[in-house]
């Protein structure tokens, strides 16, 4: 099994493991639960989905 530390600004969020052609993100960060599980095709789309996760979070905490 292949996997790959996922880190968003530096901080370890969660591993993408190869999952066919694509990646299955395992979140191990309460922020990126919301995202855990989920088929990416690639490490930018799973880093840009948690980035968009966190400014979801972020407006509806304001």
């Amino acid at each position: 099994m292949q996997k790959q530390v996922v880190e968003l600004a530096g901080e370890p969020v969660g591993i993408a493991i190869r999952d066919g052609e694509s990646l299955r993100f395992l979140a191990v960060k309460f922020h990126a639960m919301g995202v855990d599980g989920q088929v990416f095709p690639s490490m930018a789309a799973i880093k840009n989905a948690i980035s968009q996760l966190g400014a979801l979070h972020r407006r509806s905490a304001a």
